[in-house]
């Protein structure tokens, strides 16, 4: 009776370091090295929906205030509290468009914030000849689901985040995160696209994945582990162990 306990003792030792072990190639980023190409950029593209703030300034403030949306001022929820001023902003309708004082309707979606610039310059020209633009996202997020430590939705305040930096914001994946599968979707003119990237090869950092654009969503599918861990059930490996210390107190305690 003793052989016997002892030895269904050692067999679950085993069994629970094979559950237990994971190959650090599942497990570890950029194991493969590849050429990255240093002069790889972003700049988000404009979308229908994006909230911007566009202001327009020149050496003389009387010439550029037409083409600037007022400043209005929000009133504190006391009477104690001082109203705080605010820049209004535009909001991007579905073909693209914002209505800008003055010059009318103008087509941004589509548009990288460069490129936007250029186009308000191009139509200010004839009304301030040295004007200056500045042009904001202010809705620039990504969100982050599956497996990983905290899930959820995250503002960028830098308008341009890489899907690591992105991975990290949401405190890294769990150990159980397939990191050869994970699933980006995007939306690109109107069209919701879906990429599997493998971020155990160091190739995609030259890929039009590696900055996400905003609204992105990344989804770290679970592996193989926690998938079987669901079908058996998540304390097996809790139950083992505890069915193993019994037995061993029995083994101790049989003579």
């Amino acid at each position: 009776m003793k052989q016997f306990l002892i030895r269904f003792t050692f067999l679950t030792g085993i069994l629970l370091l094979l559950v237990s072990c994971v190959a650090k190639e599942k497990v570890l980023y950029l194991q493969q090295t590849a050429s990255v190409n240093s002069l790889t950029s972003y700049e988000p593209v404009l979308q229908p929906d994006d909230v911007v703030m566009i202001t327009v300034s020149s050496e003389n403030p009387e010439v550029a205030a037409p083409y600037n949306l007022n400043v209005i001022s929000l009133q504190g929820a006391t009477e104690n509290v001082v109203g705080t001023q605010r820049i209004q902003t535009y909001i991007l309708d579905k073909a693209g468009k914002i209505d800008f004082p003055i010059l009318g309707s103008v087509v941004l979606g589509g548009l990288t914030k460069t490129e936007a610039v250029a186009t308000l310059k191009g139509l200010l020209k004839d009304h301030v000849s040295d004007a200056v633009v500045n042009l904001r996202i202010l809705n620039f997020k990504v969100t982050v689901l599956g497996e990983v430590q905290k899930p959820g939705t995250y503002t960028v305040s830098s308008e341009r985040i890489t899907l690591l930096e992105a991975i990290g914001m949401s405190g890294d994946m769990t150990i159980y995160g397939n990191r050869k599968n994970v699933l980006l979707i995007r939306e690109k003119n109107g069209t919701k696209t879906t990429e599997r990237i493998d971020l155990t090869k160091s190739d995609f950092l030259n890929s039009s994945s590696y900055y996400l654009s905003q609204n992105d969503v990344v989804y770290v599918e679970p592996n193989k582990t926690r998938i079987n861990s669901s079908v058996v059930g998540p304390n097996l490996t809790v139950g083992i162990s505890a069915l193993s210390l019994i037995v061993t107190i029995i083994a101790l305690t049989v003579k």
